[in-house]
Parts: C-alpha cells; structure tokens; sequence
C-alpha cells in the first residue's frame, strides 16, 4: 500500500466514525469500539511479531533501525507504544540540522528547547509532532548568555602587592 493509501485509509476511518454518528449515540459508541478492538488485536499481534524476532535473535539494531524508519510501520509501532527508540532520542534525530538543542521532555509530554528561533519554529514543531505525537507542547527557553563585560573580570584573582 502506498503512503497516500494508508494516509486516504486514516482519513476514510475517521469518516465513517463521524458519520456513524447519524445513527445516534449507541451507533457512534459502537463503531469506535469496533475501531479499537481491531487496533488492539493488531496492536498485540505487532507486539508478538517482535517479541518472536526477540526471541530468534533476528530483532537487530540494523532491523529497528528498519522499522522505525519505515513511515507507516512507525506510526503504527507509535500507535501501541512500541517504537523501538524513546521519545527523547526520536526529537534529537529529529532537530538535527536545526540550530536547537533538546533540553528535555517533562513527565507531562511537554518539549523544552534551546536555541535560535529563526531556525524556523513551525518547522521544527512538525518535525517533532511526526515523529513523538506524544508530545502535548513544545517550549522554547532562552538561550542563557555570559555578559560580555564577564570576560573581562577575573573572580578569585588574588590582590598583587605586599
């Protein structure tokens, strides 16, 4: 299936989800259960195919690379919690190229960076938003400067004479 398939695919259920809604309550109630049970019965199929190549020692680094660098097989592996890399290492590689450094993600999913802000923040939010949907909010602290009159005083320089 091509990208655009899979993305039409996504679109399309969301569609008869919302149209189900026509039908009432209980109709709506029942088509989004039936949309979740199928997401987790392939949810725990994903996690038991990589729990078998675990197990024959197929799973390498070269394969996770692999997979969490497929679009579609990434979103998916997102969606049930088992992409093979952590939120924080999935921002870095995706800020890499952008004049901004990761300073951490917060238990509540919020994103702190530090660097230029003309390196284009829209930019940079829909790269981290692709690849950690996770996250709820993405903060950019001020850079933290040295005074240029600092580097002319000397702290802890001892007095010169008798």
């Amino acid at each position: 299936m091509a990208e655009a398939d899979w993305q039409a695919a996504g679109d399309r259920i969301d569609a008869l989800i919302a149209a189900s809604a026509a039908g009432g309550v209980a109709a709506r109630e029942r088509a989004e259960e039936l949309v979740r049970l199928v997401v987790d019965l392939y949810g725990a199929g994903l996690d038991r195919m990589l729990q078998l190549l675990h197990e024959q020692g197929q799973l390498t680094d070269e394969a996770l690379d692999a997979l969490a660098g497929d679009d579609l097989v990434a979103s998916l592996l997102l969606v049930h919690g088992l992409h093979p890399y952590s939120v924080e290492t999935r921002i870095a590689e995706a800020l890499e190229g952008y004049d901004v450094e990761l300073l951490g993600v917060d238990d509540d999913g919020t994103v702190r960076l530090s660097g230029a802000k003309s390196c284009g923040t829209a930019d940079v939010r829909e790269h981290i938003e692709a690849v950690a949907p996770e996250v709820t909010d993405i903060v950019f602290e001020p850079a933290t400067t040295i005074p240029v009159s600092s580097l002319f005083t000397r702290v802890g320089h001892a007095p010169v004479g008798p």
